[in-house]
């Protein structure tokens, strides 16, 4: 069955394509949810008319990517993590965490549109990919650092202080 694709779909096509796919992909998936229509004379004439509007809008899209990409760019997000002696993290760092430091510098970007394989699991400097248009990607740098060794010295010592006070007081009392 051929389908004129309304929106870009992965590892099928883009835009305004003519593709041929199954006819249960296209019945069960495609129509359903709006990314696709059938390939009718009637239907290629209206998806010429919305190929010229899509060309516009791709134009307005890339160079607002563009622009994000100049701010974007230049960020370092880092993050504090506690991690074992080899530098491997207690959890890891995840696009969701990527998207919330993003957001708290006042970008807006959706998880989905990082291209992080795995969640980073190990401290060091990593150039993490966002796809901000189909042509635009940018690389903000992500640093993940251990949580200093000296806090949590501080919080053990915090700990046995109070442990180190008990003996004191039991030998205050027997005298």
């Amino acid at each position: 069955m051929e389908v004129i694709l309304k929106e870009d779909v992965a590892n099928l096509g883009f835009r305004g394509e003519v593709v041929k796919v199954a006819a249960g992909y296209a019945r069960n998936f495609l129509l359903p949810r709006k990314l696709a229509m059938q390939a009718t004379a009637a239907n290629r004439a209206v998806i010429e008319q919305m190929k010229v509007a899509a060309a516009r809008r791709s134009a307005s899209e890339k160079a607002q990517a563009e622009e994000l990409l100049t701010k974007l760019e230049p960020l370092m997000l880092s993050f504090i993590r506690k991690s074992g002696e080899a530098g491997h993290l207690f959890g890891s760092v995840t696009s969701s965490d990527i998207a919330a430091e993003l957001a708290a510098q006042g970008h807006e970007i959706d998880r989905r549109k990082i291209q992080l394989g795995d969640a980073i699991k190990s401290l060091g400097e990593f150039k993490v990919p966002i796809r901000l248009h189909r042509e635009v990607t940018a690389r903000v740098t992500v640093k993940v650092a251990a949580e200093a060794e000296e806090e949590v010295k501080a919080e053990e010592s915090a700990a046995a202080e109070p442990a180190a006070a008990e003996p004191a007081a039991e030998e205050a009392a027997a005298e």
